[in-house]
């Protein structure tokens, strides 16, 4: 694949700082709530339940919305769905810095996720065809990468400090502030780039696999604010049928917006399946961690944020990193060690007792986050090369979708093992319960470092996908 380099409307350093932006916005986003829950439930008296959809609510709107952004934006511009995924994102966080009820600011988190599916999707797309594929992409990914664990390190430590000052609706209109400078970024320093023989829009494919997924997320979700809902399984019931019915009628489109045949690319399947894993088993682990300390030990919000940092920043640090490993180390490696190291820093952390240290934390946090650093650069080059050249936008859909259903179903497990229902638990019942979930959250680290290793094979691209051109003023030809 070309990309004419010296008609870009800015130099490649501008452009991928824009892109990187995107993740880092998108994550302080979804972090908000980490450090401003109680005062949030408090003003607009929200319940146990109220609560755990305003901390999901975004993973559901991000997760049912990735794909079809993706697939949107390699067809029909990379950058224009980045942009509109950037005022969405903005808009959205306007409304719910100003939500007088828990109703309507859930509403607005579920629009949050809509508009950073976009931003993450086509910014990893452009990444993908901006940077050719080498030394110079591996850098590339490993920045946009570093951008995710630096949007979860810095999100709730800047909310709490934003609460602070102007109560817990100020980080939103913060969030909407930096999404309408996002938007403009986008549209000034990144170029527009789509395949040159753009596919009709999938309308039923993408009804199918948004509301699938947002019903399964949503069952989750209902299951963590309370056990045994009748609704939760209702939700996840629909959610299966529909993502069946996905399946079926993109088997028989001649355009599908998910090619069902790259699940025969051992890349593809690997890239899959280690995002799968990383959600399901650290990303889950570690989200917990805070409430952890809260509640079982004793650990103020502020302090129980900082001692994440040991594994959100470490990943930034790594995920930089990445890019000076010989150039003979491939991804499936990385994705490997990534995933085994995470297994080995979730079990570190098992055996854990109300009068632990926290410097008792720190080593199993620091080993998990310096591989989570080398998944998320290793899953960001993956997820661009185990697609055709024309779908990079779609390749990162599809993997952070992986990545966030994983996530949902681990942080669902971890709840239900370590929560109760009436909220009473001892801190030794809590710290029981996170000792199973350590165990089944690492075995699904471990078990996904397994399937990695044995999807052998090369990277397959597709000789015949059509080359993507960027005209001087950001256009695609027509």
């Amino acid at each position: 694949m070309e990309i004419m380099r010296d008609r870009l409307p800015c130099g490649t350093g501008a452009i991928l700082a824009v892109a990187a932006s995107g993740p880092l916005l998108v994550l302080i986003a979804f972090t908000v709530p980490l450090t401003t829950l109680t005062d949030t439930a408090i003003a607009l008296n929200a319940g146990p339940g109220a609560q755990a959809w305003i901390m999901s609510a975004i993973a559901v709107g991000a997760a049912s919305g990735l794909l079809g952004s993706g697939a949107i934006g390699d067809d029909y511009g990379r950058r224009r769905a980045f942009v509109v995924g950037a005022l969405v994102l903005a808009g959205a966080s306007g409304v719910a810095a100003m939500a007088p009820t828990a109703l309507l600011l859930v509403l607005a988190r579920v629009l949050q996720g809509l508009g950073g599916a976009a931003i993450l999707a086509c910014g990893l797309g452009l990444v993908g065809q901006i940077f050719p594929s080498g030394p110079a992409r591996v850098r590339a990914t490993g920045v946009w990468a570093a951008a995710i664990g630096a949007g979860v390190a810095i999100g709730p430590v800047l909310s709490a400090l934003l609460a602070d000052v102007g109560g817990w609706r100020l980080p939103y209109l913060a969030t909407a502030l930096g999404g309408g400078a996002l938007a403009l970024a986008g549209w000034t320093v990144l170029p527009e780039s789509r395949s040159p023989t753009p596919r009709r829009i999938d309308f039923i494919g993408t009804l199918l696999i948004g509301s699938g997924l947002a019903a399964l997320l949503s069952g989750l979700v209902e299951l963590r604010a309370g056990w045994g809902q009748s609704s939760a399984f209702v939700l996840l019931a629909t959610g299966l049928i529909l993502l069946v019915g996905f399946v079926a009628v993109e088997r028989r489109m001649s355009d599908p917006m998910l090619d069902l045949g790259l699940f025969q690319r051992p890349a593809f399947v690997g890239a899959t399946v280690a995002a799968l894993a990383a959600g399901t088993g650290v990303l889950s682990l570690a989200s917990f961690v805070p409430t952890l300390l809260e509640r079982a030990m004793g650990v103020d919000t502020a302090l129980a944020a900082a001692v994440l940092m040991a594994w959100s920043a470490t990943s930034v640090l790594t995920a930089f990193g990445v890019r000076w490993l010989p150039t003979s180390t491939t991804p499936r490696s990385l994705l490997v060690i990534g995933l085994l190291g995470a297994g080995g820093g979730q079990l570190g952390l098992y055996g854990l007792a109300p009068d632990s240290s926290l410097w008792r934390l720190l080593p199993p946090l620091l080993l998990a986050g310096l591989a989570y650093g080398v998944l998320n650069a290793a899953l960001g080059r993956q997820a661009v090369e185990s697609v055709p050249a024309d779908r990079t936008a779609m390749g990162g859909g599809a993997n952070n979708t992986a990545r966030f259903l994983g996530s949902s179903i681990g942080l669902t497990i971890v709840t239900l093992l370590v929560t109760s229902p009436d909220g009473t638990a001892t801190p030794e019942r809590l710290l029981s319960g996170w000792n199973a979930a350590v165990l089944i959250t690492a075995s699904a680290s471990l078990s996904g470092a397994l399937v990695v290793l044995l999807a052998r094979g090369r990277t397959v691209r597709t000789a015949s996908a059509p080359e993507d051109t960027v005209d001087a003023t950001g256009d695609v030809p027509s």
